[in-house]
């Protein structure tokens, strides 16, 4: 039997791994006001253990890129994929029995190591299968499922909570990755050279334009240490830009809908019919940060157009966190306030694909991986340090006494200098960015 395009096959399977992928990650955060009362917590203690499972999944989400890639070089993309989500959709569906910091830690932790391999395993497996001149489309289809996942993940979740109950629901969704393998290893029997269902017209337009080099053999003369990458001022303007930009988009996920649950009394069914609208923003700044990047680059060099276009993400972003502070204290309006949170997901997005690219635009090929993997290894730790912070802040609203405000707005004051917090950090990364990164172009060794 003969496949015709099997290619698009497998990007499409893996496509859909990444929208399982989203859904599984956001179900706590979507679920968790109406989990609560039967995990018996006040809202305080709920509040910290929330924080203290977020911050394990970040660290372990940190890890877990660097951990899936070596696996991902050791057992192939078959059955590295088949080990990521097989461990990510156990752990989603562990969460059936989640009692406490204990287990929530550890199911947490499990599935963000498991859900970290998605993202090295895709861009392993577009070299594979793609010839180089369509790579960048197969990396868009892939990114394609991270958006489309965060979008449709609030109603699913929603409608899953409203049948059958939160335990239900994570098994529910667990049971979907598991599902997926199945496809997966019957169609992904090979490699192209010798999958026994490509045709020869397309194994050979994949394999003729597939580079001509060992991609294990590393030419030293290339290839930095992490104290050569760390000597350039450079890397550590990638570093601190990072960190102090990823808590924003962290934030928005981790933290949003709880606060809509008690800022404006969302149910469940109001999470699942509004809150995606501002994930949709995010989608679409992510495709327009890309658009109008190339087409600056025809007329501005590199240094000029990566920081006008993460200058311009950042700034959009720092506008949406001023109107969501605006709209929270004065409109009271839950569309409002999605509104602006549309705009701060947008320009994040806008930004951050030119932010993740900084790494190959200073340094050789060879070097490149070490330095992303340091920039995703900080980004974790400040967002862990972030999600810290939060259910210290919320549960002490020093504001409240200083603001005149109403008993029902009092969350909304509580979660204000968080917001404050957000805005700060979009202006300390753009400092760090202009001020560390004098130019951007490669650097010498």
């Amino acid at each position: 039997m003969k496949l015709k395009g099997l290619r698009w096959w497998i990007i499409g399977l893996v496509c859909l791994a990444t929208v399982i992928n989203y859904i599984d990650r956001s179900a706590l955060s979507i679920m968790w006001e109406f989990m609560v009362p039967d995990l018996g917590f006040s809202q305080e203690e709920a509040d910290k253990l929330y924080a203290t499972v977020g911050v394990i999944f970040a660290i372990a989400y940190s890890a877990g890129k660097f951990i899936s890639g070596a696996v991902y070089d050791k057992v192939g993309t078959k059955i590295g994929f088949v080990l990521s989500i097989f461990f990510w959709s156990f752990a989603s569906i562990m969460h059936f029995f989640a009692r406490g910091l204990g287990t929530l830690g550890i199911f947490r932790g499990v599935l963000a190591v498991a859900e970290a391999g998605n993202w090295p395993g895709a861009v392993k497996n577009n070299g594979e299968w793609f010839p180089v001149k369509e790579r960048a489309l197969a990396q868009g289809l892939f990114n394609t499922g991270a958006a489309v996942g965060s979008i449709i993940s609030a109603p699913i979740i929603a409608a899953l909570y409203e049948a059958y109950g939160w335990r239900w629901a994570f098994v529910i969704i667990g049971a979907l990755g598991l599902i997926w393998i199945i496809p997966w290893v019957i169609i992904n029997k090979a490699q192209p050279a010798e999958h026994p269902w490509i045709t020869d017209e397309e194994r050979e337009y994949i394999l003729s334009d597939q580079p001509k080099v060992n991609i294990n053999a590393i030419d030293p003369s290339e290839k930095m240490s992490v104290k050569e990458i760390l000597s350039f001022r450079e890397s550590w303007g990638v570093l601190v830009t990072r960190f102090f930009i990823e808590p924003v988009w962290w934030f928005f996920v981790v933290w949003l809908p709880i606060y809509l649950v008690r800022a404006y009394d969302f149910n469940i069914k109001d999470l699942g019919a509004k809150s995606w609208f501002p994930y949709l923003g995010a989608a679409i700044g992510s495709i327009i940060g890309g658009m109008v990047a190339k087409k600056l680059m025809a007329k501005y060099t590199l240094d000029q157009t990566r920081k006008k276009i993460i200058t311009w993400g950042i700034l959009i972003a720092l506008v949406g966190i001023v109107s969501s502070i605006m709209f929270s204290l004065y409109a009271d309006s839950a569309e409002m306030f999605l509104l602006s949170s549309f705009v701060v997901l947008f320009g994040f997005q806008f930004a951050i694909g030119n932010i993740q690219t900084l790494s190959s635009d200073l340094l050789p090929a060879k070097s490149v991986g070490a330095l992303a993997g340091l920039s995703g290894t900080v980004g974790a730790i400040s967002v862990a340090v972030v999600t810290w912070i939060v259910p210290r802040v919320i549960s002490n609203p020093i504001l409240s006494g200083i603001i005149e405000t109403s008993e029902a707005n009092n969350v909304i004051v509580s979660f204000l200098p968080l917001f404050i917090l957000l805005g700060i950090l979009c202006v300390l990364s753009l400092v760090s960015l202009h001020t560390i990164i004098k130019e951007i172009k490669p650097l010498k060794n």
